[in-house]
């Protein structure tokens, strides 16, 4: 199995995945690929040498992705976090549940997940479509499903310090997976985002924070250009900060038992950092400075 970014897909030539699929289209890299049409058709290069015995996995709640799927040779298997598919995979009273080849039968439940958030729920079922599709038994699938570990970087649990709870999102690298990491927080969140400006805007990933977070924390290029936009969505408290470590410091000074602290930056790490992985193995051993004090 392989992650391709839409820069590998602007070159491919003889890539041809048996099984592939495309998560969301959502807005990012559009500093290189300009508009919305073009990352779209980018992203669905991965399709582009499949046929009909080919399989494509693709999300029923993206709107873009529904109007992608008229026009594949592949055969397309959709899977929905909100409503019963008639053959896919789809979320259902706290089950995830798979109708294929004519037959239904219950994956398993998201409390038997190591995972939080709908976003990881709609991964799971993107991934039990693509192994069920390739004839891995559902024994099999099963078993990994439950011991599979949340991923560095993506909403990892940090550490617990004084009845507040640090998140580390790193990998959130645009609005849309911010807005997923932001979805998942049940505690009231002090949110630390900004970095590299890839030309998006913050619009949506505000709008999912009203009501969800009482002090936004900006640093990097973007951080004034986020602060206008969540001026505008009245977010209650906004504060900048040079570096990580400042970042740190002022959600700390913020926060209160039952809250939670998540680095989710919307942002590419770049002109601070070197990768995303870097932002989040800093922003980690800046907590744990904090616990060993």
């Amino acid at each position: 199995m392989a992650e391709v970014s839409s820069f590998q897909l602007e070159t491919i030539v003889d890539f041809h995945p048996q099984v592939s699929a495309v998560l969301n289209v959502t807005p990012d890299h559009l500093n290189r690929h300009k508009n919305m049409e073009n990352y779209t058709a980018v992203k669905m290069g991965v399709t582009r040498n499949q046929t009909e015995s080919d399989i494509c996995v693709l999300n029923y709640e993206d709107a873009r992705l529904r109007q992608q799927a008229e026009g594949l040779r592949a055969k397309v298997l959709f899977f929905s976090s909100k409503q019963r598919l008639t053959e896919g995979a789809f979320l259902e009273g706290g089950s995830i549940m798979l109708f294929l080849n004519g037959k239904e039968e219950r994956v398993c439940g998201i409390q038997d997940l190591n995972l939080l958030g709908v976003h990881n729920y709609e991964n799971v079922m993107a991934a039990v479509l693509m192994a069920a599709s390739l004839g891995i038994p559902m024994d099999s699938i099963r078993r990994s499903l439950k011991e599979f570990k949340a991923v560095e970087h993506r909403i990892e649990f940090v550490a617990e310090l004084g009845g507040v709870t640090y998140y580390n999102d790193s990998k959130g690298t645009n609005p849309d997976a911010s807005i997923q990491a932001i979805q998942a927080m049940v505690r009231p969140t002090i949110l630390i985002g900004g970095g590299y400006d890839k030309g998006g805007e913050y619009d949506e990933w505000m709008e999912a924070c009203v009501g969800k977070i009482k002090l936004l924390i900006l640093m990097g290029a973007t951080a004034q250009k986020i602060g206008v936009t969540a001026e505008r969505y009245g977010i209650p408290k906004i504060a900048y900060a040079s570096s990580m470590e400042e970042a740190v410091k002022l959600a700390a000074e913020e926060t209160e038992p039952g809250d939670a602290v998540l680095l989710s930056p919307a942002c590419a790490s770049w002109g601070m950092f070197p990768n995303y992985e870097v932002r989040g193995r800093v922003f980690k051993e800046l907590v744990r400075q904090f616990a060993s004090e």
